[in-house]
């Protein structure tokens, strides 16, 4: 441990750093450890003990915490454990409650978390989320998260979430059919005082607020309305000279509230002129019809059984997993559905240009998922900003041909892209979807679809040393 921190070099903080999150990991494995310990000890029937006071009278006795699967433990107990943790008895509770699953439902994630690979509220919440589950059915869970816990804690939520709705379709089509019924617009009053409150998030003077809960397709459906709606204002707004163009923000806003008046936004969109003596209405009935169904592109992630029919969840890039029929129902808004050929991500190819061909950036984002700097969480998405296709190895204009392609490519978004180009990031790519880093100051790390995993330097220089350059198109 460093004395002095003012004192230290750059790699000794860096490498305390890591300490510190190895050890704050484990410290809190350490309290789970510590709480399952406390319920095995009390894991007894209280009321088979002598002389003991009736439930009914608020004796003792044995409740069930976790999921299908796990011990009891008596209730009354956990009241002097919640004092050793300085909480109310509900959160020891809860913590309990998470601990049994990972302990008896999540052992593979279990022993993960206990080698200190990821963040423990991370599995807590994954166990929050499979508690519905059968013993049987969380397995599913365990497998997939224990094989992602290197991962950043979005995508590790994300897989879990997938996998919870593939263990259960039946129970994901419930909440789907619940939520259903209960879709609503609500236009809420503002709260007395708030015209005058100085907090710009609770300020209402001049302005109202609209909540909604809609069926996901016509949410997206009115979500690409507004938006185009929008871009339409914003490119025939008048701007003052001088003025900045107000943002795309306000425009939606715009937009939104002229959705009120259909009339007017057909004859917007239609340019129409107001004519003395006709309607708005009447000119709008004389143009021809405006088809409102727009053609989109909606990329569908989907796996086969072992018996080779479609499994029961999709992952709709943008959105996340979806029961296939949510995405019937999505691909259903459109008359026209053109289905493309599914692309090898085993092929590959370079070029002698600079730039990386479309067909090479579409493969490379599709085998990452997301920006591969070390321990990043950006995912990649059509609504997002593009990343930056950097060449892994830098492209030099008077070097040998095919410089670029899969094999020299690395996806970045824009602050990781500046970070590795101006500041000493060394990175070598071993394979279209694997990539070793170093940091200024000597940290190294492994980087594949699996997640980022901390390596030595004698690993690293191991890497260096047999890594051949990758070339798909050979």
């Amino acid at each position: 441990m460093i004395s002095d921190l003012s004192n230290a070099t750059p790699e000794q903080l860096l490498h305390a750093a890591e300490d510190s999150v190895r050890e704050a990991r484990l410290l809190e494995v350490r309290k789970l450890e510590l709480l399952l310990a406390w319920a095995d000890l009390h894991s007894g029937d209280p009321q088979a003990e002598p002389g003991a006071v009736l439930v009914r009278y608020g004796g003792p006795r044995l409740i069930t915490l976790g999921g299908d699967g796990t011990p009891e433990v008596a209730d009354l107990a956990l009241v002097e454990m919640a004092i050793a943790r300085h909480e109310h008895v509900l959160a020891t509770r809860g913590a309990l409650a998470d601990a049994f699953d990972l302990r008896h439902r999540l052992p593979q994630t279990w022993a993960g978390i206990r080698e200190g690979r990821c963040e423990v509220w991370v599995v807590r919440r994954v166990a929050r989320m499979s508690r519905t589950l059968d013993r049987h059915q969380v397995s599913l869970v365990d497998t997939a998260v224990a094989a992602a816990l290197d991962q950043a804690p979005s995508r590790i939520l994300t897989i879990a979430e997938a996998k919870v709705i593939e263990a259960d379709p039946a129970a994901h089509q419930a909440r789907i059919d619940k939520n259903q019924a209960q879709k609503g617009v609500w236009y809420p009053k503002p709260r007395p005082g708030s015209q005058v409150d100085d907090n710009d998030a609770v300020n209402t003077a001049g302005i109202g607020t609209v909540f909604a809960r809609l069926d996901e397709a016509d949410a997206l459906a009115h979500q690409h309305t507004v938006d185009d709606l929008a871009a339409a204002l914003a490119e025939h707004a008048d701007v003052p000279e001088g003025a900045e163009p107000l943002g795309m923000d306000h425009w939606r806003a715009e937009a939104f509230a002229m959705l009120a008046d259909p009339a007017a936004v057909l004859a917007f969109l239609n340019g129409i002129n107001d004519t003395p003596g006709t309607s708005e209405v009447e000119e709008v009935a004389q143009q021809p019809s405006r088809d409102p169904r727009r053609s989109a592109e909606v990329v569908v992630h989907v796996s086969l059984t072992d018996t080779g029919a479609l499994g029961p969840v999709a992952r709709v890039e943008g959105l996340g997993p979806r029961l296939l029929t949510q995405v019937s129902d999505l691909l259903g808004r459109h008359t026209t559905i053109r289905v493309q050929p599914v692309i090898d991500l085993h092929t590959g190819r370079s070029v002698n240009g600079y730039e990386h061909p479309t067909d090479v950036k579409h493969r490379t984002q599709l085998r990452t998922i997301g920006d591969v700097f070390p321990h990043a969480t950006s995912l990649f998405n059509k609504n997002g900003r593009a990343p930056d296709h950097d060449h892994t190895t830098p492209y030099d204009k008077h070097g040998p041909p095919g410089q670029t392609g899969d094999h020299n490519d690395t996806p970045l978004t824009r602050h990781h892209h500046r970070a590795k180009t101006h500041h000493g990031y060394t990175v070598m790519q071993l394979g279209p979807d694997k990539w070793i880093w170093g940091t200024p100051h000597g940290l190294y790390r492994l980087v594949t679809g699996g997640g980022t995993t901390a390596i030595t330097r004698a690993e690293y220089q191991l890497h260096a040393e047999h890594s051949l350059r990758f070339d798909l198109a050979a």
